[in-house]
């Protein structure tokens, strides 16, 4: 007996995933919970095992495909039987019926959307292409880049440049910065902070107690924006920009206000090290309520870092070096850097947001 494996519910209310990486082909035999395929989201990249042994008769989605939940994936077991469907999952958005014969000539999906990725999507409206116009010549009727130049009268060959497709990590970081920037009405505030205090190699930590101790004052700033309402949050879980071979992630540390420096410590090497091998979790991924972003060595006098929508705001650690400061009225030597606030002015008051900076800049100066 055949069996339909459907894209799974990756939770958190996402409705589609992009196929990162098969890790079977066509005529291979494998056993239940053998790894099946890695799925990227906006969150994270997943590993999914096979719920079924078999021979892999058919892979009907490629690398690097959007597709929607419920969508199905790939046929596991005798090609000559009647599928199985995958019961376990329920299609949140029907495809095309699998069939031995021809595809069918629609490329549309229930409610007349056109089947295409965000790339390919974004080239269309380049070019001024209609996506129901075009038949689309991918698995499911899916409508590739090549469809859409085609309709458009253009050869992918006579286009310009090395095209390099976006995908996994930075396609998920693609879509969401272009939401971000799209959406947040962002203003940047900053000031500089004199770290002689400060232990920089336990600066993320350091960072992270004071600005979880700030938010407690300003909770505002600890939101995030749901339904077109400001949600004030009573748990402090920052978010840590990592920047990796892959793309930038953001592995949250939970309870930033009750750990202790030792244990923040610890959890932030952890969630680093797993971020620059590929392991994190989802869960390591969501539910943040702040962010803070440092580039470290790389970091500039000042970046204006993005808004993590749906949160509010977002504290930059700028490069901290020796510069000359008047300190008693006497020119001295001391390590100072700069301290960013970036908020979403549509929900947070400009100087609520910079006293918020001050505060957190003042509990570094006092360690």
């Amino acid at each position: 007996m055949a069996y339909e494996f459907r894209l799974p519910d990756l939770g958190e209310g996402l409705a589609e995933g992009e196929i990162a990486r098969w890790l079977v082909e066509e005529g291979q035999e494998i056993a239940e919970d053998d790894p099946l395929v890695e799925v990227s989201t906006d969150k994270t990249t997943v590993e999914i095992p096979s719920p079924a042994g078999g021979t892999v008769t058919r892979i009907l989605v490629r690398e690097g495909d959007v597709v929607p939940v419920g969508t199905v994936l790939v046929v596991i077991g005798d090609d000559g039987e009647p599928a199985k469907p995958d019961t376990a999952q329920r299609p949140a958005e029907p495809g095309p019926p699998l069939s031995p014969g021809p595809a069918p000539p629609s490329n549309k999906v229930l409610q007349g959307r056109a089947r295409a990725t965000p790339v390919v999507r974004r080239v269309a409206q380049e070019l001024g292409v209609d996506l129901e116009t075009v038949a689309g010549t991918g698995p499911q009727g899916r409508i590739t880049e090549d469809d859409v130049r085609a309709a458009a009268g253009s050869s992918p060959a006579a286009a310009e440049g090395e095209r390099v497709p976006i995908r996994g990590i930075r396609r998920q970081m693609f879509e969401h910065l272009s939401r971000a920037h799209r959406e947040v009405a962002a203003v940047t505030w900053v000031e500089e902070c004199d770290f002689s205090g400060v232990e920089l190699k336990r600066l993320v930590p350091l960072v992270l107690k004071a600005v979880a101790e700030s938010l407690r004052e300003y909770p505002e700033l600890n939101a995030r924006i749901e339904g077109g309402e400001l949600v004030l949050l009573d748990r402090y879980d920052i978010g840590v920009a990592v920047q990796t071979e892959q793309g930038l992630v953001v592995p949250v540390v939970r309870r930033c206000d009750a750990r202790s420096l030792d244990e923040l410590d610890a959890d932030v090497r952890r969630l680093a090290e797993a971020a620059h091998a590929g392991t994190l979790t989802p869960q390591e991924l969501r539910g943040g309520t702040f962010t803070v972003t440092s580039a470290g060595r790389s970091s500039g006098l000042l970046v204006t870092p993005l808004v993590n929508h749906p949160e509010v705001a977002i504290l930059g650690v700028h490069r901290i070096a020796d510069r000359p400061v008047v300190r008693d009225g006497e020119l001295v030597i001391r390590p100072v850097g700069n301290i960013s606030v970036t908020f979403d002015h549509r929900v947070i008051d400009g100087k609520r947001a910079a006293d918020f900076g001050l505060a957190v800049i003042g509990r570094l100066e006092k360690r």
